[in-house]
Parts: C-alpha cells; sequence; structure tokens
C-alpha cells in the first residue's frame, strides 16, 4: 500500500477535480467509523437501567435522529468543500470559529487518547488469554506503543489513501464478516427471548439513555465536514453517511447491550470483553479491535485540521505531534467510565451545529458566499443559549432530555437572531 499524506490546507475549500468520494466512499467510512469496543462498551452502559427492549428503543431513536444531524452538517462540506472548523468561519466569524476549534482540538486529543486506551486493554486481554498473564503479548505498554504508532500513521497518510486503499478494498468486508459471527454467536447462545422480558432496574432514565446514544453520532459533527469536502454530490454525502453510521452504530450498540445482559451481567468492562472474547476464538472481537483504530486515527487526523485553524503548520506535521501527545496521555491515564464525557460533548457541540445548520440551509440557503467577519456575535449568543438549555435541563430535569432540545433551541435563536440582524453577501468580484 502506497501512503501518501495529506496535503490539503483546513482553510480552503477542495477542488472540485479532487472531491472523489461517491456513496460508496462514505459508507464504507461511516459504516467503520459507527463500529468499536467503544460502541460496544456504550451499550453496556445502557445495558442494566433500561433492559434490552428499553436499550434497543433509546438506541434506535438516538442513532436515527444523530445519524440524519450528522448527514445534515456533512452536505455543508460537500456544498463549501471546506473543513469542519473552517466551515463554521462562516456561521460564527474567521475569530468566532477559533474556540469551537480549540475545544474541538481538546476533545478529539481526548477521543484519540481513549480509542488507543480501549485498543490497548482489548489486546493486552486477547493476549494474555492466548498466551498467559506474564507474556509479552499481554504487556499493555507495547500494545500501547503498537496502537499509538499505526493510528498516527493512518492520520497521516489522509483520509483519501485511508478510505480508498484500505476499507473500499477489504477493511469493511472484514468487519461485516466479524459483525455477523457476534451476531450468529449470540442467536445460538443466548436466550434472547427471556432477556427482552426481563425490565431493567430503572437506575437510568429513558431519557438519559437516548442522550448517550445520540451523543455517539453528534461526537462526529465536529469531524464529518473534514471528510465529507471529499464528497462528489451532496445527494451522496447525506446517503452514504446516514445509512452507514446508522447500521454500524444501531448493531454494534445493540452487541454491547445483549452481550451485557446475556453473559456479563455485572457491567464490567473485562467482563464484557471475555464474553466477546469467547466468540469464534477471539477472531470477531480482534477485527473490531483492529477496526478501532480507524476511530482514532479520525480523531487524530481532524484534531490536526482543527489545530491547522490555530497554528500555521501542514496537517501531517501536526498529525504526527497530536498521534505523539495521544499515546503518551494513553501510557498514563487509566481507562475511566466516560458516560459524562459523552454528555459534556452534547452539551457544546449539539448546540453548535443547530446554529449552524439553520444557517447554512436557512439563512444562507447553502452559499458559501459572505462577507468576511471577525465575530458574528447573534451566532455566538445562539449557541451560548442552547448551551445553557442543555445544562439547565440536564440538571433541573433530566428525565427529558438535554441534547436535542438544546439543538432545537440553539437553532430556533440563531434563526431569529440572523433574521433580526442579518449580514450581507460577499460583494462580487470584479
Amino acid at each position: 500500500m502506497s501512503i501518501q499524506p495529506s496535503t490539503y490546507s483546513p482553510d480552503h475549500a477542495v477542488p472540485l477535480a479532487q472531491r472523489v468520494f461517491g456513496a460508496r466512499d462514505l459508507f464504507s467510512l461511516w459504516f467503520s467509523l459507527g463500529i468499536g469496543l467503544m460502541v460496544l462498551q456504550t451499550g453496556a452502559l445502557l445495558a442494566p437501567g433500561l433492559g434490552l427492549s428499553g436499550s434497543l428503543l433509546a438506541i434506535f431513536l438516538g442513532t436515527l435522529v444523530g445519524v440524519l444531524l450528522l448527514a445534515c452538517v456533512g452536505v455543508i462540506g460537500s456544498d463549501t468543500g471546506l473543513s469542519a472548523m473552517a466551515a463554521l468561519k462562516l456561521s460564527l466569524g474567521t475569530r468566532g470559529a477559533s474556540l469551537p476549534a480549540l475545544l474541538n482540538l481538546l476533545q478529539l486529543i481526548g477521543w484519540g487518547s481513549f480509542e488507543i486506551i480501549v485498543m490497548r486493554d482489548a489486546a493486552s486481554l486477547l493476549g494474555a488469554r492466548a498466551f498467559s498473564d506474564a507474556s509479552l503479548m499481554a504487556n499493555p505498554l507495547l500494545w500501547t506503543l503498537a496502537f499509538g504508532a499505526l493510528a498516527t500513521l493512518l492520520a497521516v497518510s489522509g483520509p483519501l489513501t485511508f478510505v480508498r486503499q484500505i476499507l473500499r478494498k477489504w477493511g469493511i468486508w472484514l468487519l461485516l464478516a466479524a459483525c455477523i459471527w457476534l451476531t450468529w454467536n449470540l442467536f445460538a447462545k443466548a436466550d434472547l427471548a427471556a432477556l427482552w422480558m426481563q425490565a431493567g432496574d430503572g437506575s437510568m432514565p429513558f431519557a438519559v439513555g437516548f442522550d448517550i446514544a445520540i451523543a455517539m453520532p453528534l461526537s462526529w459533527l465536529p469531524l464529518i465536514a473534514d471528510y465529507s469536502r471529499f464528497g462528489k454530490r451532496a445527494k451522496s454525502v447525506f446517503g452514504g453517511t446516514a445509512l452507514g453510521f446508522f447500521i454500524g452504530n444501531f448493531w454494534l450498540m445493540s452487541l454491547g447491550v445483549a452481550y451485557t445482559l446475556a453473559f456479563a451481567p455485572s457491567g464490567e468492562v473485562n467482563a464484557l470483553l471475555l464474553a466477546l472474547a469467547g466468540a469464534g476464538l477471539g477472531i470477531p472481537l480482534l477485527l473490531i479491535l483492529l477496526d478501532e483504530s480507524e476511530n482514532a486515527f479520525a480523531d487524530i487526523h481532524s484534531a490536526a485540521v482543527s489545530s491547522g485553524i490555530l497554528l500555521r503548520m501542514k496537517v501531517e506535521h501536526l498529525a504526527l505531534a497530536i498521534g505523539v501527545i495521544c499515546t503518551l496521555i494513553a501510557c498514563l491515564a487509566p481507562l475511566a467510565q466516560y458516560q459524562n464525557f459523552l454528555l459534556l460533548i452534547g452539551s457544546v457541540f449539539a448546540p453548535l451545529f443547530g446554529v449552524v445548520l439553520v444557517d447554512h440551509f436557512i439563512l444562507r440557503k447553502r452559499s458559501a458566499q459572505i462577507a468576511s467577519a471577525a465575530l458574528r456575535w447573534p451566532a455566538l449568543l445562539a449557541w451560548l443559549g442552547g448551551v445553557s438549555t442543555y445544562h439547565l435541563l440536564a440538571n433541573l430535569y433530566p428525565e427529558v432530555g438535554a441534547t436535542l432540545p438544546s439543538l432545537v433551541v440553539a437553532g430556533l435563536l440563531q434563526l431569529l437572531l440572523g433574521r433580526v440582524f442579518s449580514y450581507a453577501p460577499a460583494p462580487a468580484q470584479a
């Protein structure tokens, strides 16, 4: 495989001739990114409180709403040809986009580190199971460095090389085989009818489960345009993204719920991994483990693109530096409960993209031609209103849910303030 570093500037639109991704490319990418060990473990979070039926309903509704919003934001990338953070300048202003770019950089470094930690722990467990606890194959430091290096290499290579030379050719078929095997093993060994009738213990309100489920696709909102800007047509971007992520995320998160209830009722991460490792000699889990490096790739690459808005350096150089940082964090940090981390992401970025969606599709009518401004205060105020709504609902009315209402409130505020304080399009070039 030939690896060519990405040379696309985060601040400039991808030329039309180089927008080569079709629906199949984007389906492959987002099906892959919808699958992973963290998705399985997120399903495990829902299992005790909601039971099988309640968890599946929360996952279905949360993923469905989330992927529709995700695909719409993806269309912004194909409309403008801009990276995610560069496109925010159209709504927030050139300086206004710096804050979300910084927040995005920080959360992506966190996500990238989490991904490496998840891969390390799963690989160490598989190594100890296949060999022994004292074996080199069970050494966590070795796996941390190996997966950190792999994710960094993929991030430096860029999305065109990754999607076309890895995913489309063979990656997606291996993932499909792993998911099918895990599903067959579940139906063969678990009493799903009994699990379906068993109610959850009520420790988690349904609205919180919905918020956790929708947080998975929404966590990709600040990244998707980094890849959809290479899309040929908006229709292909929307369809490939929505279908790919929905199938992958719903499938794997549902497996996480079912495997937890059937084989790991304690809900512990290691218990779930051991249950998965027992299926097919651990080969399906190994394939999903390798796929996790693709999620880490996306985190590191998009962190580099986001920091490219703040620092004038080549994306591949930034990707290399960020990959090293994520690997070092993974060497030092334990894998903690990340439910609050998922919800915090929703509190910041869900309302932000409520603003962006209304601004792009309604106020600007999908145009990227707009007079430049340092700050667009109406959009920033609408964003602040959405974030405030999120935390108000999350703290006072958790049974209602907060992610979707905060996005809607921010969008409505942007619509109102945008109509009152309209801004002019860019002057025509002589």
